[in-house]
């Protein structure tokens, strides 16, 4: 019988692993990346010998990233109002705000007018109020309005409402249905500046076209000879309108004044348009990065 210290050293070799040998074969393994092409090269898990991390571990082969998603954010179109004085120069600005950022222009006059043409319902109200002489109510042209900007080209391509709201009451009306510029923009001219303008402001009754006695005189004699005046393009008509425009746009200010900015309008008209440009390029970015934070 064997000693009970030979049983003992029998069983722990029967416990003790087998002894390496170099013909044992090495684990190899795989890790696959999304996005990687499927001809992509796995990593190989190596045996480590005595000295720890075999060369190829210490240094894999570098690998294509993983493809991110790039998801393109798109704002609302943009948004805006803007106001002048008579002579201001904002038709000008309209027009190439308007052929930049294609937006629809909107002119509470123009809307007016043409409601009336057309004999709708706003139309007909507007008309029973001007044939007596008054004031169309703020209530119908805030529907003219609204109506407008719900269209679908002014919701897909963003809107310009030029020279309205005029009054703290419209301004309100407008805040009630939920319609709100990115941004406002008020052209600020001297006065001096806007009566020379005006005074010298005149009417080819033939053509439409609008000529300036100093700065866009008519091309010849004929066309000059029949230039007509606008009854208040005078002075002191002028003065008075724009004693209404600052009283008006005072009570403007209360409403927007987070959205409001005031723009040099005499200067260059391109010098003008390119601070408009730079104040409606940022209004744009700043809706984006809003949108892309969300």
């Amino acid at each position: 019988m064997a000693s009970p210290m030979a049983a003992a050293a029998a069983a722990a070799a029967s416990l003790s692993p087998p002894p390496l040998s170099a013909e044992r074969p090495i684990a190899r393994g795989g890790i696959f990346f999304p996005g990687s092409p499927a001809s992509s090269r796995s990593l190989r898990l190596q045996s480590t010998g005595r000295g720890g991390l075999s060369q190829a571990t210490r240094k894999p082969r570098s690998l294509p990233r993983a493809a991110k998603a790039v998801v393109a954010v798109k704002a609302d179109p943009l948004k805006v109002m803007i106001a002048g004085a008579p002579a201001s120069g904002k038709g000008t600005q309209c027009e190439l705000i308007k052929t930049k950022y294609g937006l629809v222009h909107i002119s509470a006059g123009d809307l007016l007018r043409a409601e009336i043409a057309a004999g709708s319902e706003n139309g007909k109200r507007a008309k029973e109020f001007m044939e007596k002489g008054q004031l169309v109510p703020d209530e119908i042209v805030v529907n003219m309005v609204k109506e407008r900007l719900l269209q679908p080209d002014a919701q897909e391509k963003g809107w310009l409402l030029d020279g309205y709201p005029r009054s703290y009451s419209q301004a309100m009306a407008l805040e009630t249905l939920g319609i709100r510029p990115d941004i406002f923009i008020l052209l600020d001219v001297p006065d001096e500046i806007l009566v020379e303008r005006v005074v010298g402001r005149r009417l080819d009754p033939v053509t439409g076209k609008i000529y300036h006695l100093k700065y866009s005189p008519p091309e010849n004699e004929e066309i000059a000879s029949r230039l007509t005046q606008r009854f208040d393009d005078t002075e002191e008509k002028v003065k008075l309108r724009l004693q209404t425009h600052y009283q008006n746009v005072e009570s403007l200010l209360s409403i927007y004044e987070d959205v409001i900015v005031e723009v040099k309008g005499d200067a260059l008209v391109d010098d003008v348009f390119a601070e408009i440009d730079r104040q409606l390029t940022s209004s744009l970015d700043k809706k984006t990065e809003m949108v892309a934070s969300s």
